[in-house]
Order: structure tokens, then C-alpha cells, then sequence
């Protein structure tokens, strides 16, 4: 086959999942709960908003690890990111977050602390990204390419690793996810 012919097909694939990944680098719109600045909510109560924050989780498909609401604290699993199939799961915010969900193994975890600051609750998010890595394994052959992570047939692949590999596999961080932070905090008002 023609590499032009490749090379082009493999360009529109990119443009279709996001481009170059413009609109990460686009600023998110300005409102409390942005770029880090937490959620001031008058007339509530510290665990009023605890409970909220664990819904509006859980409709996001976060598994709740730890809440404590007189604590004002809240955590999350790990939750791997929707693949574009997934079109009910709401963890992925963003044209970027949804392909590089595709691309890559990614996870999050949440944490909403929430506390009491000027005679207001107010709440703040943090969403951490991590990205799987896995050890290479050298290609031996084209035929046995479907046994470099798995030990699945070539018809259905699964992830099953061996335990070399599961020892080798570590979960690098990528830092905060904005988007879904500033998400989560708009949902959280909108609830209370």
C-alpha cells in the first residue's frame, strides 16, 4: 500500500480524535470552581455538601473510598476513563481527556475537601491523572504480537499479564484534571 496513502488516513484518525490537542492548551471558561479556586456555598452545611459531593460522584461512575462528613473530606478509587463506546459515563470532560482516554490507559481520583472559611462552606476539588506503563517486551514476530501483553487469542484481547509484567506496571502521574475538577465543582452548586 501506498505510504501517502497510509500517512494520509492515519491524519484524518487524528483530526477525528481531537487534532493536535489544541483545546487542552484553550483556557476554561472563568467561574468558581476553576483553576483550582474552590466553590463558596452560603446557607449550608458541611455535611450537606459531603453528601452532595458523594452523589454527584456516584453519577459519574466514582466508586466513594472515603467520606467523612464531619470531616468535610471525601476520596475516590481510582476510575479508569471512559472509552468512546462508553457514551453514559461522564469522567472524561473534554474533546482532549476523551481521546487521550482512548489512546492510553488513564485513571483518576478524586478528593473534595470541604470547610467552613469568612461564615461560608465551601468546597475544593482535586482530580489527579495517572497513565499505565507497562515493561516492553521485545516483538519476536508479527504472529505472536497479541502475546506481548496478554496471553489472550488474536480474535479477543483481553489484559491478563503475567506476573513479571504486574510486577513491572506502574501507574505514572500526569497531574491535575482541571476540566473534570471545575466539572465536579459546577455540578456540586448546581445541587445545592
Amino acid at each position: 500500500m501506498d505510504k501517502r496513502i497510509i500517512l494520509a488516513g492515519l491524519g484524518v484518525f487524528a483530526a477525528f480524535m481531537g487534532g493536535c490537542g489544541t483545546e487542552q492548551a484553550q483556557p476554561v471558561e472563568p467561574f468558581d470552581g476553576a483553576q483550582g479556586r474552590p466553590v463558596c456555598l452560603p446557607d449550608t452545611q458541611v455535611g450537606a455538601v459531603v453528601a452532595s459531593a458523594e452523589d454527584v460522584l456516584g453519577r459519574m461512575n466514582f466508586t466513594i473510598d472515603k467520606a467523612d462528613a464531619k470531616g468535610g473530606y471525601v476520596r475516590t478509587l481510582p476510575l479508569t476513563g471512559a472509552q468512546a463506546f462508553e457514551f453514559w459515563r461522564k469522567d472524561n470532560v473534554g474533546q482532549f481527556n476523551t481521546s487521550e482516554a482512548n489512546l492510553q490507559t488513564v485513571r483518576r481520583t478524586v478528593e473534595i475537601n470541604v470547610g467552613e472559611k469568612n461564615g461560608q462552606v465551601c468546597a475544593d476539588c482535586t482530580a489527579t491523572v495517572e497513565r499505565m506503563s507497562l515493561p516492553e517486551r521485545e516483538a519476536v514476530s508479527t504472529t505472536h504480537a497479541s502475546a506481548l501483553f496478554t496471553r489472550s487469542a488474536p480474535s479477543l484481547q483481553r489484559l491478563e499479564l503475567n506476573p513479571e509484567q504486574r510486577e513491572g506496571m506502574t501507574w505514572i502521574g500526569l497531574g491535575r484534571d482541571s476540566r473534570l475538577e471545575a466539572e465536579i465543582l459546577r455540578q456540586l452548586r448546581a445541587r445545592l
